[in-house]
Formats: C-alpha cells, sequence, structure tokens
C-alpha cells in the first residue's frame, strides 16, 4: 500500500507542476493581497490595543490560510477530473487499494502545501517580518499550514467524490471565501466594533487557525492560540477524511 500511495502523491504532484496556474497562483494571489491590505490597514496598528507596530507581521498569517484554501480547490478538481475521464473506474478494476488512492491525492496536495509555507514565510522574512518565536517558531508554523492543507484539501476532495465535477468543486471556492474574509484577518477580534461581524469571526474556526499561525509571529508561543489552530485542524481533517473514505468507498462500489 505505501508503494501505491508514493506513486499516486507523485503522479499529483507532476501533474500540478505541469499546470502552471494550479501553483503560480496559490504563490502569487495571496502575497498580492496582503500587500494591498497592508498599505491599506497599516494605520489599525494605532489602534489602542492592537498587538503589534507592524500590521505586515500581523497579516502575515493571511497568505498561508489562503494558499490552502487554493489547495482545496486544486485538489477537488483534479480529483473530480479523474472521476470525469475514468481514472477512477480503470483504478477501481486494479488491485489498488481506495485507502490508497485517497492518501496518496491527498500526499500531493499535502507537498504543494509545504513548498507555499517555505515561499510565504520566506518572502516575510526577506520584506524585514522578524518571528517572535524564533527558529522553532518557524519549524511550528511549517507543520501547522501543511495541516490546515490537509484539513482543507479533505473537503476539497469530499466535494469531487460526491459530485464529480469539476464545475461543482470550483463553485465552492466563494463559499471557503466567505469564511476566510468573515474572519479575524484584518483586526483581533476584540477590536471589532460590529457586533455581528464580531460574534461571527468568534464563531468562524478560520479565525483560530489565522490566530495560532499569527501568535508564532508577533507574540512568541501562546499556548491557548496554538491548541486552537491545532486541535481545529487535526478535528476538520479527521471529519473530512473520514466523510471523504466514506463516499470514496460508495462511489468504488457503485463502479
Amino acid at each position: 500500500m505505501t508503494a501505491q500511495i508514493l506513486h499516486l502523491a507523485r503522479r499529483s504532484v507532476i501533474r500540478t507542476l505541469r499546470q502552471p496556474a494550479n501553483w503560480i497562483t496559490p504563490l502569487v494571489f495571496p502575497l498580492a493581497l496582503m500587500a494591498v491590505n497592508t498599505g491599506g490597514l497599516d494605520a489599525a496598528t494605532n489602534l489602542p490595543g492592537f498587538p503589534s507596530d507592524s500590521y505586515l507581521a500581523f497579516f502575515l498569517a493571511f497568505p498561508f490560510v489562503q494558499g490552502a484554501l487554493f489547495a482545496t480547490v486544486n485538489a477537488g478538481v483534479d480529483l473530480a477530473r479523474d472521476i470525469q475521464t475514468g481514472f477512477i473506474n480503470r483504478l477501481a478494476l486494479t488491485p489498488m487499494q481506495s485507502g490508497a488512492l485517497l492518501v496518496g491525492h491527498l500526499g500531493g496536495v499535502i507537498a504543494m502545501g509545504f513548498l507555499q509555507a517555505v515561499w510565504y514565510l520566506a518572502v516575510g522574512l526577506a520584506i524585514g517580518v522578524r518571528l517572535e518565536s524564533g527558529i522553532l517558531g518557524g519549524v511550528v508554523i511549517f507543520v501547522l499550514a501543511v495541516l490546515i492543507v490537509l484539513a482543507f484539501g479533505t473537503f476539497g476532495a469530499l466535494a469531487a467524490l460526491r459530485s464529480g465535477s469539476t464545475e461543482a468543486v470550483h463553485s465552492l471556492f466563494p463559499v471557503f471565501f466567505v469564511f476566510l474574509f468573515i474572519s479575524s484577518m484584518n483586526l483581533p477580534r476584540n477590536l471589532i466594533e460590529t457586533e455581528w461581524f464580531r460574534v461571527a469571526a468568534s464563531l468562524n474556526p478560520v479565525s483560530y487557525l489565522i490566530e495560532a499561525i499569527r501568535s508564532l509571529v508577533i507574540e512568541g508561543w501562546n499556548a491557548q492560540a496554538l491548541a486552537l489552530g491545532f486541535g481545529i485542524s487535526l478535528a476538520l481533517a479527521v471529519v473530512g477524511l473520514t466523510l471523504s473514505a466514506l463516499s470514496l468507498r460508495s462511489r468504488m462500489a457503485r463502479t
């Protein structure tokens, strides 16, 4: 089974690299949006109680989560394309185990997520951001970023397995984007004055993923923020992986 996973993960990575839009967009667009937001919201650092004197450092967590959203869509689209082209049907006629198919596919997503994390952090350090948590904090950011990509990737795979349509997977991107923008990505939750927005951001799990990465950049070691970030991302990964495995089993049985 290990060999099957490695072959499928390698195929997923190569297929991503052969489609420049699948890796150029996640590497460039989040950083471009970070540059725009940083320029427009830099004055927020003057607010009483703002946790950093650098809005760039405060906002650096954003690309990691938005990049994960791109990875989710890419993972789902590639898997849906395999369903539409009959690749999954052909695999069903081989000794390939269904678990290897899902894990191998997500392995390619994880590899892309790691590359994204390296790029975002390298750019952040190059433009002057310093990690309050030090080198070890950078390692933890990589681990958390990969876990977030895995969690989101499982839901992309779930959408593909349930719908079998690339168009249906693409339609999920605006939905995921809403969760990103109704979060604490622009301001700390305690400084959001609009009550409904503050409540929505507090109920939104994406806020805690952003805040966990952000804490390593601007605070140092915040045990509560890290526990929430890792706990939520792990819970999402378990739920998404379980539902995806059930959907794959159902689809393979129909085949």
